[in-house]
């Protein structure tokens, strides 16, 4: 992001679907009251975690919870898979949170950047059409692709493509609102959310648009999803309310989650004009992707670089930060990566400037997890505080930090970097000052 244009770019409105509440209200009290969103999962008969405890959206599991936030996109709504529904439905509650109604902002001025995974159709979808693709092998009935094309794919439902493309809760967010301005969809997992505020920004920045809906939607609870992530990463296990320990030295693994969460980025004068609450300022971002030869990853100097990048971008030093919002999950290995980039970026101020993990709340969404962390850290700092990370109690030698627990911090100032990561090294940064 480009810091030589004169237009700032401010945060107005935030929309969030998360386990521990939707909309920013309930939001925060589940922040204040310090609890994990996180319970037996009602969407799947089968989660491959202990127990099938998961990170879901609840409240959006209901027709009727559904229309209430979605009440002016009926026709629409059936080509959304549950994915493509959060995220819009993000979309027009940060809308409303910002105070834009429709029409406010004139089309050509309005524009999407959002971020998603790779979405998947739920096996049962898939079903007829697999049937309708068998034939006979050595007197075995087995899958046959020659049979795909002209048999099997007559058993999809007619939009099936639709539902779940990751770019269509950019379209349909294009279309429910009207912006007829610059629009993107990002698929990078984790780093997407600070993706997609880098490019709203450089949007507005350009005097392109006024007001840009920065957004992320993601789900690890999938039926399919759900077992690969098993695959690839330890699930946590123990009670629900404890399970989750980012940075902690007993740390076991993830928690599986889902979630969505949508900012209003416009320009400051074109907020101040209308009197628009000003939640925040983007000061910066950066991005960075590191890999060696072989493919393997090197997350911690991914972390480093983009970090380092939105703070020079930012025009401030790290150790004049009020404190780091990681996206740490529990891993056993990968905390550590955080830890040794936080370390390396902040020298001998490590032990000084304030280290939270919000996943300890929400769990691991993929690209639905980092701006959710960052409104977390957004909106507590309008009251001054740092929310802390949950279920940290004995220090990890091997991953140092100065970490948020117990109660919230008492910031010490507004300004805080949010940082993301992917498994592949992907990685993004933001800075905010409040």
């Amino acid at each position: 992001m480009s810091n030589e244009s004169s237009r700032e770019v401010v945060i107005t409105g935030v929309g969030v679907l998360s386990p521990i509440g939707i909309g920013r209200e309930t939001f925060l009290s589940s922040l204040n009251a310090r609890q994990n969103g996180f319970k037996p999962v009602e969407l799947h008969g089968f989660l491959p975690a202990p127990g099938g405890i998961g990170g879901e959206v609840r409240d959006f599991n209901d027709s009727t919870a559904k229309k209430e936030h979605l009440r002016s996109l009926r026709k629409s709504v059936k080509v959304m898979c549950r994915e493509i529904q959060m995220g819009v439905a993000s979309a027009l509650q940060a809308m409303k949170d910002a105070g834009l109604a429709p029409g406010a902002v004139p089309s050509e001025r309005l524009g999407c950047d959002f971020g998603a995974n790779l979405m998947s159709s739920p096996p049962e979808v898939l079903e007829t059409s697999a049937l309708k693709s068998q034939s006979m092998r050595t007197g075995n009935l087995a899958f046959d692709f020659g049979r795909w094309g002209q048999t099997g794919m007559r058993g999809l439902e007619p939009l099936w493509l639709l539902k779940y493309l990751p770019n269509m809760p950019g379209c349909h967010i294009g279309i429910a609102l009207e912006a007829y301005g610059p629009n993107n969809s990002i698929t990078h997992d984790e780093a997407s959310g600070g993706l997609v505020i880098a490019e709203a920004c450089n949007a507005i920045r350009r005097d392109r648009a006024d007001v840009m809906v920065a957004g992320v939607v993601g789900t690890r609870l999938h039926p399919v999803k759900s077992a690969m992530y098993a695959l690839l990463d330890p699930l946590a296990d123990g009670p629900a309310e404890s399970r989750l320990r980012p940075f902690d030295r007993d740390r076991s693994g993830e928690v599986l989650a889902e979630g969505a969460c949508s900012l209003i980025l416009e320009e400051r004068g074109h907020a101040e004009a209308r009197g628009a609450e000003i939640l925040g300022t983007v000061l910066g971002c950066g991005a960075s992707s590191v890999a060696a030869a072989d493919g393997k990853a090197d997350e911690a100097k991914a972390i480093e670089l983009a970090a380092k990048a939105a703070l020079g971008r930012a025009g401030i030093s790290a150790v004049e930060l009020g404190h780091i919002n990681t996206c740490a999950s529990g891993h056993p290995e990968r905390d550590r990566y955080q830890a040794e980039a936080i370390r390396s970026l902040l020298g001998d101020a490590v032990a000084s400037i304030p280290v939270t993990a919000v996943k300890s709340y929400l769990g691991s969404a993929g690209s639905g997890s980092s701006l959710m962390e960052l409104a977390a850290s957004l909106l507590l700092l309008q009251d001054g505080k740092v929310p802390p990370t949950l279920n940290y109690q004995n220090p990890d030698e091997d991953a140092s930090l100065n970490v948020v627990h117990g109660t919230a911090l008492d910031a010490p100032n507004g300004l805080f970097l949010k940082t993301s990561v992917t498994r592949m090294g992907q990685a993004s940064a933001v800075v905010v000052r409040v």
